[in-house]
């Protein structure tokens, strides 16, 4: 698997590129602001083939890029329902429209279990709600990769404290995570990537943020 991140923005979200190494088709997930121009340096450079956009959720950090790359690359946009009307019109979740998004209709609505094919790659959409209603991550299990999104990062979760955030929904997503392959590699929407194992603390992840809520 090919797989590079983009640090991007002012939130400095992380955006990618995956690519199956075999037939050079990539998938772009979450393009956040000011990250076209470097994602579209880079699948040139690489001689990649881009045939979707993949969303972990719509917040305004992660899809501030979507109009631009949706042009450029006539490509579908994928999102789970949940999350799809802050897509349609951005700050519909409450908060403000601060990267001036345009509107975007998706043109695939992904649920729970479904399977996401890029070359010969297979994801698996992971429905984790709390973040985001809608939020999903993306597991790779022949590679043991995990796109997680605002869900899950290094020693850490998403903000529960943003208007569209459903914390008791956060539990059991974390929860699902946490019964995956330790070794599972995890590239998060913002800092550093880690692993299953290394975020040891996950199957108590209710009691830790809760206190310190």
């Amino acid at each position: 698997m090919i797989i590079q991140s983009f640090c991007s923005g002012p939130f400095e979200t992380n955006a990618y590129v995956i690519a199956c190494p075999d037939t050079h088709e990539a998938a772009i997930v979450d393009p956040a602001p000011e990250s076209a121009d470097t994602l579209s340096i880079f699948i040139t450079k690489r001689s990649l083939k881009p045939v979707k956009i993949l969303l972990t959720h719509t917040h305004l950090d992660h899809i501030a890029d979507v109009p631009a790359i949706k042009k450029q690359y006539a490509i579908p946009v994928y999102v789970h329902p949940e999350d799809a009307p802050n897509l349609i019109t951005p700050g519909a979740d409450g908060l403000p429209n601060w990267f001036g998004c345009q509107s975007v209709t998706p043109d695939v609505l992904y649920q729970d279990g479904d399977k996401v094919t890029v070359g010969h790659l297979t994801f698996e959409v992971i429905h984790t709600p709390g973040h985001s209603p809608g939020g999903i991550c993306l597991y790779e299990p022949t590679q043991g990769v995990l796109v997680s999104g605002d869900t899950l990062f290094h020693q850490s979760i998403g903000n529960l404290s943003l208007p569209s955030a459903q914390p008791e929904r956060m539990w059991p997503s974390l929860a699902r995570l946490a019964h995956l392959p330790g070794d599972t590699r995890v590239y998060p929407g913002h800092g550093s990537s880690t692993t299953i194992a290394a975020e040891s603390w996950l199957p108590n992840a209710r009691q830790i943020f809760e206190s310190i809520r």
